[in-house]
C-alpha cells in the first residue's frame, strides 16, 4: 500500500481478462470511488476523471520522458543487448519533454501536418477501395486482418515511400516492437523480440534514407530528409526514429480505432444506421466513436514534482497512468457518456491526449476513419460480428482486439 493510501478502494488490474473484455464498468467504480488510485500492481498512480486526466495533460510538472529512467536502471549486458530500442524509441518526441520535444515536433510538423495528411486522401479512398475489393463476396472475415489492419500501414508505407511489397515484414516488426510498448508485462522475451524488430526496422529506413539523400522522390521522407530550418535538421537516428514512430504509432492506433468504432457501431444498430444512410456524418461519427472506445487505453507521466489529486500526494519519481477511455466515458464531462450519440456536441474527448503532446498524427487517424467506416457500411449493408467472444490485447497503452471475424448476411 503506498504511504499516502488510507482508505480501502477497488483494486485495478489491467491483466484481468475480464477488464480486458469490458474495462468501463472498472472505469465508473474508480472515477466514483477513487479517482487518484494507488495500484499495487503498477506501482502506480491511476487518473480516471476527464478533468484531472486533462489536467495532466497539461501540466509541465508531469514528464513524458519515462523511458529513459527505466532504460537506466538496466544491467550494462542487458542495456547492450537492448542498445537500438534504447537508442530509437528515446528519440521518440512522445517520449521527450520541452525543449528537445518542442525542436522534434516543429521539425516533424513542418512535413507532417494537416495539409499534407488531407492531401493523401485520395490515396485513402483507393486503397480503401482496394482492399474492400479484395476481399470479395466471401461471407466471413477478419476485419483487422484483411481491412483495418493494412489500411493504416499502407497508407504511412505510401507516404514515407517504403515499398508496398514490405508490409508483412513491417506488421510483424511493430506487432513486435508492440510487445515492449504495450504489452502485458509478463510476455516472455518481449524486450530481446522488441529489440531485435527495432534494430530490423531502423535498417531498413536507414536505407531508404540514404536512397532519398542521393536521390529525392515525392514522398514525405525525402522531405524529412532533406529539412532545414534555418541550419537545424534532424540527426540520421532522429530521422529514423521519427520514420518507425510514424510507421508505428500511425497504423496501431488507427488500425484499432477502426475497428473499434465498427463494433460500437454494432452496439448502437440505430446509429449504425444513421452513418450508412447519411455518410456526411462521417467527421462527427469518428469523433464519438473515438471518444466511445478509443485505441489508447493509457498515456505514463512522471511526476516531477509533489502534486494532490482527491487528497492523496503524487511524490516526484511516481509514474501516473491516464486512462483515456476512463476519462472519455466520465459523466461529469459527457450526458449518457455510455451511449454512442453520433451526434453528440460538448467538450472533446482525450483519446490523442491535449496540448503540447496531442498526437502529431491524429488528422491522418480521423481521416482514415471518416473515409473507412462508411466505404465498409456502404459494400457490406448487412454486415455483423461473426462470433460471440471478442479477444482483447492484453495491453494497458493500447486498446484493441486480436481479430474481429464478421460476417455479410445476403
Amino acid at each position: 500500500m503506498h504511504p499516502s493510501d488510507t482508505r480501502v478502494a477497488p483494486e485495478y488490474n489491467p491483466s484481468d481478462p475480464a477488464l480486458l473484455a469490458n474495462p468501463f464498468p472498472a472505469y465508473r467504480r474508480l472515477r466514483d470511488q477513487d479517482p487518484a488510485h494507488w495500484s499495487p500492481s503498477l506501482k502506480a498512480w491511476v487518473l480516471t476523471r476527464y478533468d484531472d486526466v486533462k489536467r495532466v495533460c497539461l501540466d509541465s510538472g508531469m514528464s513524458s520522458d519515462r523511458l529513459r529512467p527505466f532504460f537506466a536502471t538496466l544491467p550494462g549486458a542487458e542495456a547492450s543487448r537492448m542498445a537500438d530500442l534504447i537508442r530509437i524509441l528515446t528519440l521518440w518526441m512522445v517520449f521527450r519533454d520541452p525543449p528537445e520535444h518542442t525542436r522534434l515536433r516543429r521539425l516533424a510538423s513542418r512535413v507532417f501536418h494537416v495539409r499534407s495528411i488531407h492531401s493523401f486522401r485520395p490515396n485513402v479512398e483507393a486503397l480503401t477501395a482496394w482492399l474492400i475489393e479484395r476481399i470479395g463476396e466471401r461471407e466471413e472475415f477478419d476485419l483487422i486482418a484483411e481491412f483495418a489492419g493494412p489500411l493504416p500501414a499502407l497508407v504511412i508505407m505510401d507516404m514515407l515511400g517504403a515499398p508496398r511489397g514490405e508490409l508483412a515484414r513491417l506488421k510483424h516488426l511493430s506487432d513486435e516492437m508492440a510487445l515492449f510498448i504495450g504489452s502485458a508485462r509478463e510476455t516472455p522475451g518481449k524486450y530481446e523480440r522488441a529489440a531485435a524488430a527495432t534494430r530490423e526496422m531502423a535498417d531498413l529506413f536507414r536505407a531508404l534514407i540514404a536512397e532519398r539523400r542521393a536521390q529525392p522522390r515525392r514522398d514525405l521522407l525525402s522531405e524529412l530528409v532533406h529539412l532545414d530550418e534555418n541550419g537545424d535538421r534532424l540527426s540520421d537516428d532522429e530521422l529514423v526514429a521519427t520514420c518507425v514512430l510514424l510507421l508505428f504509432a500511425g497504423h496501431e492506433t488507427t488500425t484499432h480505432h477502426i475497428a473499434n468504432g465498427l463494433a460500437a457501431l454494432f452496439e448502437f444498430p440505430s446509429e449504425l444506421e444513421k452513418l450508412r444512410r447519411h455518410p456526411a456524418l462521417a467527421a462527427a461519427a469518428v469523433e464519438e466513436l473515438l471518444r466511445y472506445d478509443g485505441p489508447i487505453g493509457a498515456q505514463v507521466r512522471i511526476a516531477q514534482e509533489e502534486q494532490t489529486f482527491h487528497g492523496r500526494t503524487f511524490n516526484p519519481g511516481e509514474r501516473v497512468f491516464l486512462l483515456m477511455n476512463a476519462a472519455n466515458r466520465d459523466e461529469r464531462a459527457f450526458p449518457d457518456p455510455d451511449r454512442v450519440d453520433l451526434e453528440r456536441h460538448g467538450v472533446p474527448h482525450l483519446t490523442f491526449g491535449f496540448g503540447a503532446h496531442i498526437c502529431l498524427g491524429f488528422p491522418l487517424a480521423r481521416l482514415e476513419g471518416q473515409i473507412a467506416l462508411p466505404a465498409v457500411l456502404a459494400r457490406w449493408p448487412q454486415i455483423e460480428p461473426a462470433g460471440e467472444a471478442l479477444e482483447w490485447m492484453d495491453s494497458m497503452v493500447l486498446r484493441g482486439m486480436k481479430a474481429f471475424p464478421v460476417r455479410v448476411r445476403r
